[in-house]
């Protein structure tokens, strides 16, 4: 299933995680994907059947913002994103956007803000087929108990990035 067409150019980031996947649709960025990631949790085409265009001005400034945020000088994305999915999952996801930088929530918080109290499973399959790890902070999910769970980057990827934003990294390294 590709949620997307054809419209769809692609790009790399190095990271101090791994290789990023940047995708833009016209509309704006559709993903950023895990190294080894493939495309078809977030609905896309595999990704080598997606053009490479490293010199796309979209997904030049995905990749600016992204290596800001990964050095700790950015704390809000503002480049254009395309969102796909159903009206649930961009609910959850425009939720996941409004957790402040450097703090977490659960996934029943999040159920319970968007009046689904009894979904937080719903919430974690919505937040499991986020296109837009980092932009879309899924990160910022953790259990009722404050334990990690889930995380397509893994689950020291998603310790580093909560780290990070508490300021546990400077210029992307360990503080």
């Amino acid at each position: 299933m590709n949620l997307y067409g054809t419209d769809l150019v692609r790009t790399v980031l190095p990271s101090p995680l791994c290789t990023l996947a940047l995708v833009a649709s016209p509309a704006g960025l559709a993903a950023v994907l895990w190294e080894g990631e493939d495309g078809s949790r977030v609905g896309l085409a595999p990704l080598d059947a997606i053009p490479a265009a490293p010199a796309d001005s979209l997904l030049i400034e995905a990749g600016r913002q992204l290596a800001a945020y990964l050095e700790g000088t950015l704390e809000r994305f503002t480049v254009p994103l395309d969102l796909r999915g159903t009206s649930f999952q961009r609910r959850v996801w425009q939720a996941l956007i409004d957790i402040p930088y450097g703090t977490t929530s659960t996934y029943g918080a999040i159920a319970a803000g968007l009046g689904c109290p009894a979904a937080s499973r719903a919430v974690g399959a919505a937040n499991g087929r986020n296109p837009l790890s980092i932009i879309v902070p899924c990160h910022r999910l953790v259990g009722s108990t404050g334990a990690l769970q889930g995380f397509a980057g893994g689950l020291a990827a998603k310790r580093w990035l909560i780290d990070l934003e508490a300021g546990r990294h400077r210029h992307g390294r360990a503080a």
